[in-house]
């Protein structure tokens, strides 16, 4: 009995050292059928940036309808909202330059200019951007702005860039020539126009755009922006809180009593009262015959520099170091 253990002891041993032999294999034999037959099943998910990011600077803003609006600024950004400036989602354009300038004729009919002489168009409410036909030239001319009247776009820019479209942004031509100073905005009231630019420039045009003629200026301030309430009724602003006013048509400017000294970037007329946007998020208002200015802020505590206010029923929209919604007396700072 005592033997018979012993070999039973002995077998059990023999098959033991031959399983363990046999696990190395075992284990390799595994990870090779692993390596070559079982597949990952890792979901690697794609993480879309916002539409909106706190970096952004917006340099200009339409709002075509009450819902409706597009802002642009750096690396190429488009941002339509169609909820009243609610939500906003990114469009594609095949730039990835500063974008200064957006005007629209309808909610789905918009043109865009940019630095380097870009210009942009769309007829399909932004699903494509296609480039826009624009006069070549040797110096940088980055353009400022663009404005809609009628069915002419008119965009301005560097060294003297002033162009007009009429055919819904998608060919520009030159209107005067170029020169070594800056236009900065454009503005028309029926078939009187202005253009106003750096050291004091400004031309005037009273057949529609087809002739221009300079205005002479005491004040050599650049000039930012320009609007008129009435066909004689007007107000410009520009660098160091000039601003000018004028009750004869343009044909003379006079210089209204310093409010600031930050740099006024936009005035516009609105609901019987004029508002100018600038520097450090200052803030100007006064009655229709722009006698009367009151000083403040955007919002309180706001100290971002504004390039735009543009009013959509009961809101603002204004852009400059973010994209902000005035509304009710409250600011909401679009992406935060």
């Amino acid at each position: 009995m005592v033997v018979q253990a012993e070999k039973a002891e002995g077998g059990f041993a023999k098959l033991l050292n031959f399983l363990t032999s046999l696990l190395p294999i075992a284990i390799i034999g595994g990870l090779f059928y692993a390596g070559f037959f079982v597949k990952g099943t890792t979901e690697v998910k794609k993480v879309e940036p916002k539409a909106i990011e706190r970096r952004d600077n917006f340099y200009s803003v339409t709002a075509p309808t009450d819902q409706i609006a597009w802002a642009v600024g750096t690396g190429g950004k488009i941002v339509r909202s169609e909820d009243g400036g609610k939500t906003w989602t990114r469009q594609n354009v095949a730039t990835i330059e500063n974008l200064q300038g957006i005007a629209a004729w309808d909610a789905q009919t918009a043109v865009v200019v940019g630095n380097r002489g870009l210009a942009f168009h769309t007829t399909d409410g932004g699903k494509e951007w296609k480039p826009s036909v624009v006069p070549k030239s040797d110096n940088p001319n980055k353009l400022l702005r663009v404005r809609i009247y009628g069915d002419t776009a008119w965009a301005v820019g560097e060294f003297g860039g002033f162009f007009r479209s009429d055919d819904k942004g998608a060919t520009f031509t030159r209107i005067l020539p170029e020169k070594d100073s800056a236009f900065n905005a454009v503005t028309f009231r029926g078939q009187t126009g202005f253009v106003v630019g750096e050291f004091g420039s400004m031309f005037k045009s009273i057949d529609g755009g087809a002739t221009w003629n300079p205005v002479e200026l005491e004040n050599k301030v650049s000039v930012m922006a320009i609007d008129f309430r009435t066909d004689t009724d007007g107000v410009a602003v520009g660098l160091s809180g000039t601003m000018m006013t004028t009750s004869d048509g343009g044909v003379t400017w006079a210089l209204a009593p310093q409010m600031t000294p930050e740099h006024l970037f936009d005035v516009h007329f609105y609901e019987n009262k004029w508002v100018v946007v600038g520097d450090k998020g200052v803030k100007l208002t006064a009655d229709a015959e722009a006698k009367d200015w009151t000083v403040g802020k955007i919002f309180e505590g706001d100290i971002a520099w504004r390039t735009q206010i543009v009013n959509s029923g009961a809101k603002y929209y204004v852009v400059g170091a973010n994209l902000g919604i005035l509304e009710g007396g409250k600011l909401t700072i679009a992406g935060q």
